[in-house]
């Protein structure tokens, strides 16, 4: 009898452990910065889609940076790339302390910005590094597995958000009839209470700046494994040429940036979602821990499966489950369409790692640059969010201003990731049939 392929071999053991961490590192980074959509909104008194300038700056940064990245760990080495990495989250993450100080929207853009050129480097090198961690059959398995440490990541990050950001914002507090103070203040005040959330805001970037430091300083001194190809030879165009002939490659790269387009949309707009059924934004954080707890329990539960069922197969299955879901939040009542909405978090924790392990499947070395294209492809949380705030100000800046279809604008506008879970069903589907 044929014994099952390893997992991880024990010789790469520690490095497969040391590069899992930064999945959780990174979803750190998402995860505080998801309810900071809202939050500055409240601060700085934006409309929906200037609130949504956080995003597009956030994954703005991924598509930027993806490509260059690619070409410095294909120069250079896996470790170089971490590194670098590593260091650009941190000058990101503590440039907030200059952006709060200077009470300036478009600073604080900017440090995002620069964070997720960090991130870039950190998710090009760290997925197909993962998928290179052993035999190619169970790549796919492998890389759900790290993947399942960043909903962890996440979950601090959320965590921190509500307790040290969202919590301790004044410009949150309501009066005796739920109403908030905030918008019926003097202008003098308001700019006292704007200087002191900004703060607020600010710390905890900084801490986590600091703590990326010292992960930097302990992944430098271990001593880890490089590049197979030490050549530094880039052929890109022939490349290019081979990957653009790739079908499962392209279609994986678009399914890629639709997934995450929706699950951005979903993680971002569920506060909004919650507070027009009345529910206050800190509050509404418990539903964003509720929806990365069925995201973690779906990525273990998805790796274990993996076993047994084909990636395509369980794609094909979670996708439709997806659509479901997003019907619900989109039609079902009050608190049935937010336990919908939070249920889409199940089906979307077999996605990324799935559709990636496809992607990249047979590509050997070409799989650096593959890489780049399907962590560009992240820019869809960029752009989809943006284009979900145009769908709330229709109606003006709330989220009940008018309805569409027979239900408020901020329900309707979840349109945008059914449309999104649409196109990764047809993408699993045509996989599946090969």
């Amino acid at each position: 009898m044929k014994s099952k392929a390893q997992l991880v071999p024990k010789q790469l053991l520690i490095p497969f452990i040391l590069i899992t961490s930064l999945f959780a590192l990174w979803g750190f980074a998402n995860d505080i910065t998801n309810p900071m959509v809202a939050a500055f909104k409240r601060v700085l008194e934006l409309n929906n889609v200037q609130a949504s300038w956080v995003q597009l700056a956030f994954y703005g940064g991924y598509f930027t940076m993806a490509l260059p990245a690619a070409f410095f760990i294909k120069k250079y080495s896996y470790k170089t790339g971490v590194l670098l990495g590593l260091g650009l989250y941190a000058f990101g993450a503590l440039l907030f302390y200059p952006a709060a100080s200077w009470e300036s929207y478009g600073f604080f853009l900017a440090s995002l910005y620069i964070l997720t050129f960090g991130l870039a480097f950190l998710e090009t090198t760290a997925n197909p590094y993962i998928l290179s961690m052993g035999p190619e059959e169970t790549a796919t398995q492998r890389l759900n597995l790290a993947q399942a440490f960043n909903p962890m990541g996440a979950l601090a990050g959320l965590f921190v958000a509500k307790q040290f950001i969202l919590n301790s914002l004044q410009s949150n507090a309501t009066d005796e009839n739920g109403l908030i103070i905030y918008e019926s203040l003097e202008e003098s005040a308001k700019a006292a209470i704007r200087t002191n959330d900004l703060m607020v805001i600010r710390d905890p970037y900084v801490m986590l700046g600091l703590v990326v430091l010292g992960i930097l300083v302990l992944i430098a001194m271990v001593k880890m494994p490089e590049n197979k190809d030490n050549s530094g030879k880039i052929d890109f165009w022939p490349t290019m040429k081979r990957l653009f002939s790739n079908r499962n490659f392209v279609e994986g790269t678009l399914a890629q940036m639709f997934y995450v387009g929706a699950q951005i949309m979903v993680w971002t707009y569920i506060y909004q979602y919650a507070e027009a059924m009345g529910i206050d934004n800190a509050s509404a954080v418990n539903y964003g821990y509720a929806a990365l707890i069925v995201f973690l329990l779906g990525r273990w539960v998805c790796t274990f499966l993996l076993r047994y069922v084909s990636g395509p197969k369980l794609l094909t299955i979670f996708s439709i489950l997806a659509i479901g879901f997003t019907l619900g939040a989109i039609f079902l009542p009050e608190m049935a369409g937010l336990y919908s909405l939070v249920g889409i978090s199940f089906a979307m924790s077999l996605m990324f790692p799935t559709i990636y392990g496809i992607a990249l499947k047979g590509l050997g070395e070409d799989s650096k640059f593959a890489a780049a294209f399907l962590v560009m492809a992240i820019v869809g949380g960029a752009i989809m969010p943006t284009l979900q705030g145009f769908i709330l100000d229709w109606g003006g800046s709330g989220y009940t201003d008018i309805e569409i279809l027979g239900v408020s604008e901020v329900r309707f506008s979840f349109i945008l990731p059914l449309l999104c879970f649409l196109m990764v069903s047809l993408f699993a589907i045509r996989v599946r049939k090969i």
